[in-house]
């Protein structure tokens, strides 16, 4: 046995999450591709079917009521609030990211002020959010300027309404600097909009913490909530009596069933609310919540960083000098919970590590990316990964 698969072994044994596998259907494969998609919590075929047959099947449109399904979305978001570091009351789930980023948006737009018209958008943003940004600039009247996360400090000023900002760059997994550019931001009289969509569930966020206005992200990533599952929407306490979300519906109306012409917005984060809940997929998403249960952000976070840290020095071990190149930062606070390596045939390659039964995913032109979610992913996973890779290399 190798050094690095003795060390697994080792580090496997005192894991303090290790037993957090079990709640998951998980296989041989070495599965890193939980940045994209989470794997199956065993506890949610169960729950969804007792949603299908006795909630829809049986109780019909009582289940409204009897269910809970009308109060799901702040349910469901107060479940989510502890693991991005919020107090219960200011997290909404429904709706897909970019139809939350686009709420946030305008929103924050609204809440700016007169005299502010320009936007801020992380020029390295997953595309979606740029395309959002570009249609919320143009609703407002506001210009749309990509700046780098690095460089928004310097090209903030009394014209700046809002920043629009990830957390972790989805392509590098580089961590950006939440708390340092949330108070630049408030600092420079604008409102700071967040993308979690690839540190919720992986890192501590701390919203409350650090002030900030805006957030939003997904749940089928660290969250596991399947594929498509609802996002959310996080509105701060003392902002929520100013947003103004540019898609009022019933749902978000102070008086639902008052179908009246006339609207007037919801209390708190509930205004964040759109249409009818989605509620097969927002019941799955309860579901695979439970998996959070007695688990820490904190914990997950330190593990996070072992196996990526691990995977470096086993590719470092395995893999030939200039093979690869890690564009993950090094740095503990400047990196998420996933590796970038560069490779000059990075899309063959992952083709073949999946069919050797590593899956990872690859990004155009050059990038193996690898998602490490500390729940279920192990250090024997980490160096079995690095050692295929290193032989689909050879």
């Amino acid at each position: 046995m190798s050094e690095p698969a003795e060390r697994a072994q080792k580090l496997d044994a005192v894991d303090e999450l290790a037993g957090k596998r079990a709640e998951f259907v998980l296989d041989d494969v070495v599965y890193l591709d939980g940045n994209s998609l989470g794997a199956l919590p065993a506890v949610v075929p169960g729950r969804v079917e007792d949603v299908v047959r006795r909630q829809w099947g049986r109780l019909r449109i009582r289940s409204w009521e009897e269910s809970g399904w009308w109060t799901a979305p702040e349910r469901i978001g107060d479940r989510i609030a502890p693991l991005v570091g919020a107090a219960p009351g200011q997290i909404v789930v429904g709706d897909s990211t970019s139809v939350n980023v686009l709420k946030a948006l305008v929103g924050a737009v609204r809440m700016a002020g007169e005299g502010r018209d320009e936007l801020l958008v992380d020029a390295t943003t997953f595309p979606t959010d740029g395309y959002i940004a570009e249609s919320a600039a143009r609703m407002t009247g506001c210009t749309l300027r990509p700046v780098t996360p690095a460089d928004v400090p310097g090209a903030l000023g009394d014209r700046t309404a809002a920043v629009l900002l990830n957390h972790v760059d989805y392509r590098t997994g580089r961590l950006h600097d939440l708390p340092g550019l949330t108070a630049a931001v408030r600092a420079a009289g604008a409102v700071a909009v967040w993308d979690l969509c690839h540190s919720a569930g992986a890192l501590p966020v701390g919203l409350d913490e650090h002030g900030v206005d805006l957030a939003v992200g997904c749940t089928y990533k660290y969250l596991n909530g399947g594929p498509g599952s609802p996002a959310y929407l996080y509105v701060r306490r003392e902002v929520q009596d100013r947003f103004d979300s540019p898609l009022p519906g019933w749902n978000s109306h102070a008086e639902p069933f008052g179908m009246r012409s006339d609207f007037e917005p919801a209390p708190g984060a509930l205004r964040g609310r759109v249409g009818t809940p989605d509620i097969l997929s927002m019941l799955a998403l309860e579901a695979a919540l439970d998996v959070w249960d007695g688990v820490s952000v904190e914990a997950v976070r330190a593990k996070s960083l072992a196996l990526t840290d691990f995977f470096l020095e086993c590719v470092a071990a395995y893999v030939p000098e200039g093979r690869v190149e890690c564009v993950t930062p090094v740095a503990h606070d400047e990196r998420g919970s996933q590796i970038a390596l560069r490779c000059d045939d990075a899309g063959d390659v992952m083709k073949r590590l999946i069919e050797r039964g590593v899956v990872g995913d690859f990004r155009a032109p050059d990038v193996l990316r690898f998602g490490f979610t500390p729940l279920y992913v192990g250090f024997a996973d980490v160096e079995r990964a690095a050692r295929v890779l290193a032989q689909t290399l050879a």
